[in-house]
């Protein structure tokens, strides 16, 4: 039996070479303990949901939680990003109503470093009461939170109203289902030329409106609410407005357009009776929920350079 303490030829017993393994296998051992001891720890998740500041984050907010419902009709970020909107902008919306759109707009642009300017309805002498109060609600919510919304800078639109803000300074004007509203007041050739006006050269006007079939006789005063893309172009034209480009974004193709009380039968309104009049409780509502909301063109005009 060999010797195993005996000396090897390069002067090294095998007892001791075994030893000095072990220890050298010890010793590396011991190192990758340390290193993983040491290592840093697994860079944690990215947070879920969409960056804050961004269009998706403003459309998603928990602000909008009574709003979202009516995204899938109204498309808000496809009709915004169709429209061009950037975060640094100056946006004027005219008549923004309960402020649907203001929800979006607001937070996006004081994230963004933009402003947001909301030309509420004109009130006077003999206003209109339900307008009346629209403002005062819109201006009560609104000002209510100056860290989510922005410091809002607020205007008017009416027969005698002046500019909508600095002449020349807004880089967005946004008109949004109102264009038969002022038609019927006799305002739309008014409202095309203020927002001409506000806009800086290269400019965007966006129009979202009830749309009427080219087949159909347009009433001047569009009564039932639709209007003739046709029509809403050479509005735009003779304002001095250049037309971009048309989406159909917001079209229906289920919605008929000849409802007993107007667009306003549709959701969001549902009417059951004439506007002004008690609802009907009677009225059978089955085929127009089916319906959903209005057929709408989408439209993008700019302010020559």
């Amino acid at each position: 039996m060999a010797d195993r303490g005996a000396v090897t030829e390069d002067g090294f017993s095998r007892r001791g070479l075994m030893a000095t393994a072990l220890s050298a296998g010890l010793f590396a051992l011991a190192g990758c303990d340390r290193k993983s001891a040491t290592e840093a720890p697994a860079a944690p998740d990215a947070p879920e949901g969409p960056s804050v500041g961004s269009l998706d984050w403003a459309v998603a907010g928990p602000w909008r939680a009574k709003d979202r419902a009516r995204d899938a009709w109204r498309h808000p970020i496809e009709t915004l990003r169709f429209f061009g909107l950037q975060p640094r902008m100056t946006v004027v919306e005219m008549w923004p109503g309960s402020g649907w759109y203001t929800e979006i707009l607001a937070p996006y642009l004081a994230k963004g470093g933009g402003k947001y300017v909301a030309a509420l309805f004109a009130q006077g002498p003999g206003g209109d009461p339900s307008q009346a109060a629209l403002n005062a609600a819109f201006q009560d919510h609104f000002t209510s939170d100056r860290k989510l919304y922005g410091p809002i800078e607020m205007s008017a639109f009416g027969a005698l109203t002046g500019p909508l803000t600095e002449a020349g300074s807004a880089d967005m004007v946004l008109f949004l289902r109102t264009v038969h509203s002022w038609m019927a007041s006799g305002l739309a050739e008014k409202a095309f030329a203020d927002a001409f006006a506000a806009l800086r050269p290269g400019g965007v006007l966006g129009i979202e409106q009830h749309r009427l079939g080219p087949e159909d006789n347009q009433d001047p005063a569009a009564a039932n609410g639709y209007v003739q893309e046709a029509f809403v172009k050479q509005l735009a034209a003779e304002a001095g407005f250049v037309f971009v480009a048309a989406s159909e974004i917001n079209a229906n193709e289920r919605d008929s357009k000849d409802h007993p009380f107007g667009v306003e039968t549709l959701a969001p309104r549902r009417l059951t009776a004439p506007a002004g009049e008690p609802p009907n409780p009677g009225f059978d509502r089955t085929k127009f929920d089916a319906i959903g909301e209005s057929d709408r063109m989408t439209l993008k005009f700019r302010k020559p350079e």
